[in-house]
């Protein structure tokens, strides 16, 4: 069984940073991809960034040269640095590993105060 622990979410100002981290656990396979979408209240969930196993990225165009996405496959961690936030970016954070079928954590939420 998948399982994915998200972390690192929390309250920040305009123009503040913060760092999200999941971790996936259990039978994972090396050719996967990872990445992180959001949902904000009354809207539908939209990728923010993704990651192959080969480094590959794809970001959305809203977050481009503001966010990053990392990953270290050794540990099967996924990490999105966003700076430069924005009250457009606050919503419910959460990680994807693509893997045959896709398997999603709990969210965790991101607040941005104006």
């Amino acid at each position: 069984q998948v399982q994915l622990v998200e972390s690192g979410g929390g309250l920040v100002q305009t123009g503040g940073s913060l760092r999200l981290s999941c971790v996936a656990s259990g039978r994972i396979f090396s050719i996967n991809t990872m990445g992180w979408y959001r949902q904000a209240p009354g809207k539908q969930r939209d990728m923010v960034a993704t990651i192959t196993n080969g480094g590959s990225t794809n970001y959305a165009d809203s977050v481009k040269g503001r966010f990053t996405i990392s990953r270290d496959n050794a540990k099967n961690t996924v990490h999105l640095q966003m700076n430069g936030l924005k009250p457009e970016d606050a919503a419910v954070y959460y990680c994807n590993l693509m893997m045959l079928r896709d398997y999603w954590g709990q969210g965790t939420q991101v607040t941005v105060s104006s």
